[in-house]
């Protein structure tokens, strides 16, 4: 694994910093510079790891003669250490590099063969920090989550891994927000996340859940949305009353700003919704986990659509693209709406919409006063 991962480091690291001069246009005006010479060396390096191939020796000799005219560079080092490195001595390779990064502490290359040591031989708190020293000096972390998250998985490491985030600030959502891409990873990620990134607005949160989601683990999601503190277990409806921003989708309404149309949250504890009328969407939607049965949606409006079916809620399952129930907003003077969930419904999303007709006719209406209810009875 650490072999593969280092393959992978080389292409996006070693090659990228070594590869962006021209060693071999350079050597036809100045072929024996030290420079030079170091330069097409660390080319060929990186050239064999990416392809996967024995270095040529003719790269080590070029190293060895840069060193005799430029003892204090950090390169020669670097390939000294490779050498022991190829020959089975990680020690000797480690004394090497650690020698190249006392002479150039902004060396990536001295950074990445460092970290590659460490990972090969079990030292693996001190291999990701020469990783995140690594990212450092690349100018981000791109590279370095990724490579975290994949170590984060074994809970033998789960140890270093938070000493680690204490000593590199920012990295710990990064690492977290990439293992969240794997409903898999949740035990990883709760037992990683200290206090301070246990909170609503977290990115990690958000793509968590919705990976949960759409692992069809709603259960789990649920209760990790309500351990963060956002809800009540008892809620069918969250934020009916449209004036708790903080908690995330998708138990939270998850509202539209988009070519469709606007809705958004107004004081008073209201929700202002204008319909554009040129192309169907979703306003606003919230997943729900009801029981099969029948259920009551109560809510008045301010205002009205330009005609009754324009704004539509309709209800639907998950993993479903079409409704079992809808209303159109303008149907009913009373505006209440019963509906039934089938039992074979696990999860449903409650979706207002907009529908587009010949012409385009803008509806501007504000909910308020919305409640979801048992109906008790058949429907």
């Amino acid at each position: 694994m650490a072999l593969l991962l280092a393959v992978q480091i080389t292409r996006n690291a070693a090659v990228a910093a070594f590869a962006t001069s021209n060693p071999a246009a350079a050597a036809r005006f100045w072929p024996g510079n030290p420079s030079v010479e170091i330069s097409g060396a660390l080319v060929e390096i990186a050239r064999a790891a990416r392809e996967r191939r024995s270095i040529n020796q003719r790269a080590f000799a070029m190293i060895n003669d840069a060193a005799r005219q430029s003892p204090l560079s950090a390169e020669p080092f670097i390939v000294h250490g490779v050498q022991l490195q190829t020959a089975g001595n990680a020690g000797g390779a480690r004394r090497a590099f650690l020698a190249a990064q006392r002479r150039d502490p902004r060396s990536m290359s001295a950074a990445y063969f460092m970290a590659n040591n460490y990972l090969r031989t079990g030292h693996v708190l001190e291999g990701l920090e020469q990783i995140a020293l690594l990212a450092r000096l690349s100018s981000g972390t791109e590279i370095l989550a990724p490579f975290v998250a994949t170590y984060a998985q074994d809970p033998a490491n789960w140890a270093q891994i938070r000493a680690l985030f204490r000593s590199q600030e920012g990295l710990e959502d990064s690492v977290l927000t990439e293992l969240a891409h794997n409903a898999r990873n949740v035990d990883a990620i709760l037992a990683l996340a200290d206090a301070n990134h246990r909170k609503s607005d977290r990115t990690w949160l958000r793509v968590l859940l919705d990976s949960l989601v759409t692992s069809g683990d709603y259960a789990k999601a649920r209760a990790l949305w309500l351990s963060i503190g956002t809800g009540h277990a008892g809620d069918l409806l969250y934020d009916a009353d449209f004036s708790a921003p903080q908690a995330p989708p998708p138990f939270n309404w998850s509202l539209t700003s988009s070519t469709v149309g606007v809705a958004e949250r107004q004081p008073g504890k209201r929700l202002h919704v204008i319909f554009y009328g040129n192309e169907d969407g979703v306003l606003a939607r919230q997943l729900l986990l009801l029981s099969a049965g029948p259920y009551r949606l109560r809510l008045n409006v301010v205002g009205g659509p330009a005609h009754p079916e324009l704004l539509r809620w309709s209800v639907r399952c998950d993993k479903s693209a079409e409704s079992f129930a809808g209303i159109g907003l303008g149907e009913t003077s009373t505006r209440a709406w019963t509906f039934a969930v089938p039992s074979n419904c696990r999860a449903q999303w409650l979706e207002l919409s907009g529908r587009s007709g010949d012409v385009a006719l803008q509806s501007d209406v504000t909910i308020e006063g919305l409640k979801l209810t048992h109906a008790g009875g058949n429907v």
